[in-house]
C-alpha cells in the first residue's frame, strides 16, 4: 500500500506540475512534470507485479480499472513529451491515480493462471480500452476548445493545447489506434475463448461490436466525407459509452452487484 500511496502522491504532483505551468511563458522545463509521471507509472506497473507474483494475474474489476488508468498515463507521457497536451496530462494523471487507489484498497483473492492465448486477448481489450479512453478525453477537449474559439472566449488552458487541427488530427490517429486494437481484441475473443457467446458474455459481445462498428462507421465518415468537430466527438463519445458499458458496466453488475466470477 505504501507504494500505491506514494504513486498516487506523483501523479497528483505532476498534474499539479502541469497546471502551474499552463500559460506561463516560456513553458516550464518537462522534467517538472515528466519526473514524477513517469515516476507514478513504474510504481504503478511495481504494485501489480507484486501482487501477480504472489495471487497471479487479476483481472476483476479494480485490477482492470487500474491498467486502464496505468495504460492513459502512459500514452499521456507519450503526447505531452511530443507537444502541447499539458490539458490531458492534467485530467489523466488524477484518473491514473484513482483507479490505482481503488486497486490497492480492492481484495486480491488468488487467481488461475490465464492462458498465453486468453492474456493476449485480455491485453488486446486493455489497451484498447486504454487508447479509446484517451481519445474520448481528447474529443471532449476538442469539443471545449472549438466552443471557445467560437465564443472568442480566449481562456488561459487554451494554451495548454495543440492548434486545433493538430489536435483533430491527434485525435483520430488515438482512434485508429484503438480501433486495431478493439479489433484484435475481437477477433482473439473469437479464435480463443471457450463459448465466445456463452449467456454471461453475450451482452459483452453485442456491445464491444456495436462499439466497433460505431468507430469504423467515424472512421469511414473521417476517410469518405471528411467528418469533423462536433460530429466526430458525438460518434467517438457514443462509441466510447458502449464500450464502458460492454466491459466495465458488464463487470461491475457481474462482480460487485451479483458477486460472481466471469
Amino acid at each position: 500500500m505504501t507504494i500505491v500511496l506514494i504513486a498516487v502522491l506523483l501523479y497528483l504532483l505532476a498534474a499539479a506540475a502541469l497546471v502551474r505551468g499552463v500559460g506561463r511563458e516560456p513553458a516550464p522545463a518537462k522534467l517538472w512534470w515528466a519526473a514524477p509521471a513517469l515516476g507514478a507509472i513504474a510504481l504503478h506497473v511495481t504494485a501489480h507485479l507484486l501482487v501477480w507474483r504472489d495471487v497471479g494475474a487479476e483481472l476483476h474489476f479494480f485490477a482492470a480499472l487500474s491498467l486502464v488508468g496505468l495504460g492513459m498515463a502512459a500514452l499521456t507521457v507519450l503526447y505531452d513529451a511530443r507537444g502541447r497536451m499539458a490539458a490531458l496530462g492534467v485530467i489523466v494523471f488524477p484518473i491514473a491515480a484513482l483507479t490505482l487507489l481503488g486497486y490497492g484498497q480492492a481484495a486480491h483473492p488468488s487467481s488461475d493462471t490465464l492462458d498465453w492465448r486468453l492474456q493476449m486477448h485480455a491485453w488486446f481489450a486493455l489497451l484498447a480500452y486504454a487508447a479509446l479512453a484517451v481519445a474520448a478525453l481528447l474529443a471532449m477537449l476538442l469539443w471545449a476548445q472549438e466552443r471557445a474559439l467560437r465564443r472568442r472566449e480566449f481562456h488561459r488552458w487554451l494554451r495548454a493545447l495543440p492548434p486545433l487541427t493538430e489536435l483533430e488530427s491527434l485525435l483520430f490517429r488515438t482512434i485508429w489506434v484503438g480501433f486495431a486494437l478493439l479489433t484484435a481484441t475481437l477477433v482473439t475473443g473469437v479464435v480463443f475463448v471457450d463459448d465466445f457467446f456463452a449467456q454471461h458474455l453475450m451482452h459483452k459481445t453485442v456491445l464491444s461490436v456495436l462499439s466497433w462498428l460505431a468507430f469504423g462507421a467515424l472512421l469511414f465518415g473521417r476517410w469518405r466525407h471528411g467528418w469533423r468537430g462536433a460530429r466526430a466527438v458525438g460518434w467517438t463519445l457514443a462509441a466510447m459509452a458502449l464500450l464502458v458499458l460492454a466491459f466495465f458496466g458488464s463487470k461491475f453488475v457481474l462482480e460487485l452487484v451479483l458477486r460472481r466470477t466471469v
